[in-house]
């Protein structure tokens, strides 16, 4: 049996391989057998870390909701600001550019909402914690009377995720009239205009 450090690696080595198949190939036409000659393995060898395709789709998802609202979340903790926090929230929610293959594969999944009932859990749980991160930030701005909102913080939190979201999938998408610090900059204008002033850190 493989040590814990080792099969770490090589799950994480998957998901990669799945990050880039995924990107080049889309969602639909992915397979397991992609996966493992990307990864240098045989098939039956991803099989030992991962049940089915799904359960490793379900993992690489598992990366997006870490990178995207964990660890966003964490960063916005150690900020007392709510204009500030605003500021890190819009720029660590974009993509880093048009090769960001994580984000890539959660607009994929995006897509295939409808198509199955996992996809739809996936898509609505990363939905949800976008929403309550943004929620939570106009909640203490509008406390601290940091902001002072037109709208209730609900509605602003959804439109904050559908700019994030919108911004982003031109980005992915390689739009090359929306780079990165333009669509942070439309983000950080609407929130102001919406009265949610952002600082930047």
């Amino acid at each position: 049996m493989a040590r814990p450090r080792r099969q770490e690696g090589r799950r994480a080595s998957l998901i990669d391989a799945t990050l880039a198949v995924g990107a080049e190939r889309g969602l639909r036409a992915l397979s397991l057998t992609d996966v493992a000659q990307r990864a240098g393995l045989t098939r039956g060898a991803v099989l030992y870390y991962y049940d089915d395709l799904d359960a490793l789709l379900r993992e690489a998802h598992a990366a997006g909701i870490e990178r995207f609202c964990t660890a966003r979340d964490a960063a916005l903790a150690e900020i007392e600001d709510p204009r500030v926090q605003l500021a890190v929230a819009i720029a660590a929610g974009l993509p880093t550019g048009p090769d960001d293959a994580l984000m890539g594969l959660l607009y994929q999944f995006d897509a295939l909402a409808g198509d199955a009932s996992a996809h739809d859990e996936l898509v609505q749980a990363l939905y949800l914690r976008q929403l309550a991160t943004y929620r939570g930030i106009v909640s203490r701005g509008r406390a601290t009377g940091a902001f002072a909102p037109r709208l209730d913080d609900e509605t602003l939190a959804m439109t904050f995720v559908a700019l994030e979201d919108a911004y982003g999938l031109h980005i992915v998408g390689g739009n090359a009239l929306m780079t990165v610090e333009a669509a942070a900059s439309a983000m950080r204008a609407v929130a102001a205009d919406l009265g949610c002033p952002v600082v930047a850190s």
